[in-house]
């Protein structure tokens, strides 16, 4: 199944896959996600942003795709309510995104314990993320709260100096660009730490470089930043 009908109309984007991911400390979880059939039937990933759970929850439904297995992303901060779960349980996989910003609704709630439900009898798998650990969040509904609290947890650990450099440099790469280890260390060195700031930037210098018709050298990054 290619990315593009996966189900719910989303098109991931194209950077969505594990070869894309710097793993870093997190290399076990990354396995046990592209392990399905060894793999628990409900995970939980929990960090805070930036350190790559939504890369791996789209990476996962993208691989999934690519085994002709149906998948689903969504993301709950945009979602517009819970009807939108309806029918996932026939699906081989889920990934829940941002499960932060609904675990005090009561309407949520139901139709996430519903879905929990209807995978467990069957044999699609649940994957969650959130930025708070397990315990941080609030559910309404305790029988739900019980049994995500059961799932396989995990915590993002977030990139070192090298492993952003790494990740910038293989972005930088997947756009055409290059990047030296010098520059991507210049800019891990001067920037937020966390890999959302630091792709935006790297988005931004790519169409500046662009305009000027200049590599992303230190001195060209410099005169950007400073601007």
């Amino acid at each position: 199944m290619a990315m593009e009908q996966l189900p719910l109309r989303v098109r991931l984007p194209d950077s969505a896959r594990f070869e894309s991911f710097v793993p870093g400390a997190n290399a076990e979880v990354c396995s046990l996600l592209q392990a399905p059939a060894s793999a628990p039937r409900v995970i939980w990933l929990w960090g805070r942003a930036g350190c790559g759970k939504t890369h791996l929850l789209q990476a996962t439904c993208a691989a999934a795709g690519e085994r002709g297995e149906p998948a689903a992303y969504i993301d709950l901060s945009t979602a517009p309510g819970p009807a939108i779960l309806e029918g996932c349980e026939s699906l081989a996989t889920v990934c829940l995104d941002a499960l932060d910003e609904i675990a005090g609704q009561p309407d949520w709630n139901a139709g996430l314990f519903r879905l929990h439900t209807l995978l467990q009898d069957g044999h699609g798998r649940l994957i969650v993320a959130s930025r708070l650990p397990p315990a941080g969040l609030a559910f309404t509904l305790p029988d739900l709260r019980s049994r995500l609290l059961a799932a396989s947890v995990h915590q993002l650990a977030e990139l070192d100096d090298a492993g952003q450099c790494e990740a910038l440099r293989l972005r930088a790469a997947a756009r055409g660009l290059e990047l030296s280890q010098d520059a991507a260390l210049y800019l891990v060195h001067r920037l937020p730490r966390d890999m959302h700031s630091l792709f935006d930037v790297l988005d931004r210098l790519d169409h500046a470089s662009l305009v000027a018709q200049r590599k992303l050298t230190v001195p060209f990054l410099r005169e950007q930043l400073e601007k």
